[in-house]
C-alpha cells in the first residue's frame, strides 16, 4: 500500500537538476519569472506606437504588471526563509502557471484557426478568434490569388512581331488540403502546427518541473520552521492533532497565524493540507539531504553534534540551569560596604 501511496503522490525534488540547492533553484526561476512579467511593460509601451491590441492581448499585459509587482515582494524573503512569503510565492506561481495555460490555449486556439483560414477557401475574409486580426496582421501571411504548388514555364515562338520568344506560365494546382472554413482541426493538421504543439508541449514540461521545486522549497521551509519553533522537541509532530500530520506553522496560538497574514497563511495551507503538512515515510531524510546539499554549496560545516544536543536537552527541560542574573548596582555597593566594615 506505501508502494503504491508513493508512485501516486506529488514529487519533492531534494535539489534543482541535481547540480543546485532548491533555494538556488527557487531563486533563479523567480528571476525567469521577472524577466518575463517585465514584457507586460513593453506591451502597453506599445500603444503608444498606436498598435491595435485586443481585449484579451490587453488583459494579458495588465496581468503581467500586477504579477511583476507581486514578484518583486515575495522575491525578497527567498533567502529570509520567510515561511509565509515563501509559501505565497508558491501558491502564485501555480496561479500564474494556471493563468499563463489559459493564455496560451487562447492564444494557440486563434493561431491555428489563423493558419485554417489562409489554407482554406475563406482565404482574404477577416481574421476568425480572439485577436485574430491582431495575429493576422503581424504574421507576415500573404493573401495570394491562386493556390499552386509550382509553376511551368513554357517558350514559344512569336507569330506577329518577328523572331523573338513568348513565355507562357502554367500553374499546377497544389496538393495541400483545403477546407470551406478555417476550423480548428484543419489548423493542426497542417504541416507546420506540428512543430508549434511539440514546441509547446516540451516548454509546459519544464514548466511543470519548475513548478514542483518551488513547492518543494516553501515545504522546505515550512518543516524547518515548524522544527525551529517546536516547545517540545525537535520532532516535526509537536502541537499536531493528528500522527500522520505535522503542526501548522500559521494556527492561532502560533506568532506566523497572527493577524491577516495568519488567516491568509491558514488559507494557503488548506489548499493542499496533505502535501504542505502531510508526513510520510522518507521525509527526514529528504529533509536532510536538501540541507547538506545547500550546506555544501555556500561551503558551510556540519552542525556540531554537540551543538544539537545541546539544543535538545534545552528544548526537553532537562539542560543546564540558567545562569544567574547579573548584580545591579546597589547589591554590588552594599557588598562593598560590608567587606570595608570588617
Amino acid at each position: 500500500m506505501g508502494f503504491t501511496t508513493r508512485w501516486y503522490r506529488i514529487p519533492r525534488p531534494q535539489t534543482f537538476l541535481y547540480l543546485m540547492s532548491l533555494r538556488t533553484g527557487t531563486e533563479l526561476i523567480t528571476l525567469s519569472l521577472l524577466l518575463n512579467k517585465v514584457s507586460g511593460v513593453y506591451g502597453l509601451l506599445a500603444l503608444l506606437t498606436g498598435l491595435h491590441l485586443s481585449s484579451l492581448q490587453l488583459s494579458m499585459y495588465i496581468y503581467s504588471i500586477l504579477a511583476l509587482v507581486i514578484t518583486v515582494l515575495l522575491a525578497s524573503h527567498i533567502r529570509t526563509q520567510s515561511p509565509f512569503h515563501c509559501l505565497a510565492l508558491a501558491c502564485f506561481y501555480i496561479l500564474d502557471s494556471i493563468i499563463n495555460a489559459a493564455y496560451t490555449a487562447a492564444f494557440g486556439i486563434t493561431w491555428f484557426l489563423v493558419i485554417s483560414q489562409h489554407h482554406s477557401d475563406a482565404n482574404g475574409s477577416k481574421a476568425p478568434g480572439a485577436g485574430g486580426s491582431t495575429i493576422d496582421e503581424t504574421a507576415g501571411f500573404t493573401n495570394s490569388q491562386y493556390n499552386v504548388s509550382h509553376v511551368d514555364v513554357a517558350v514559344a515562338p512569336d507569330q506577329g512581331v518577328g523572331p523573338g520568344d513568348e513565355a507562357i506560365t502554367v500553374g499546377r494546382p497544389g496538393f495541400s488540403t483545403t477546407a470551406a472554413g478555417p476550423s480548428l482541426g484543419h489548423g493542426v493538421l497542417q504541416p507546420e502546427s506540428m512543430s508549434s504543439i511539440i514546441t509547446i508541449c516540451a516548454l509546459w514540461a519544464v514548466r511543470i518541473y519548475l513548478v514542483l521545486v518551488i513547492m518543494s522549497y516553501a515545504r522546505l521551509v515550512l518543516r524547518q520552521h515548524v522544527a525551529a519553533t517546536s516547545r517540545a522537541n525537535t520532532a516535526l509532530h509537536t502541537g499536531s492533532k493528528s500522527a500522520t500530520m505535522v503542526e501548522n506553522p500559521f494556527s492561532p496560538h502560533c506568532p506566523e497565524g497572527r493577524g491577516w497574514k495568519g488567516k491568509v497563511g491558514r488559507f494557503m495551507v488548506a489548499l493542499g493540507k496533505t502535501y504542505w503538512l502531510g508526513s510520510e515515510e522518507g521525509d527526514e531524510a529528504w529533509m536532510n539531504n536538501a540541507q547538506s546539499f545547500r550546506r555544501r554549496e555556500e561551503g558551510l560545516a556540519s552542525p556540531v553534534p554537540g551543538v544539537v544536543e545541546r539544543e535538545r536537552r534545552r528544548r526537553s527541560g532537562t539542560g543546564p540551569p540558567p545562569p544567574m542574573p547579573p548584580l545591579q548596582a546597589g547589591q554590588y555597593l552594599r557588598v562593598q560596604d560590608a567587606t570595608d566594615g570588617r
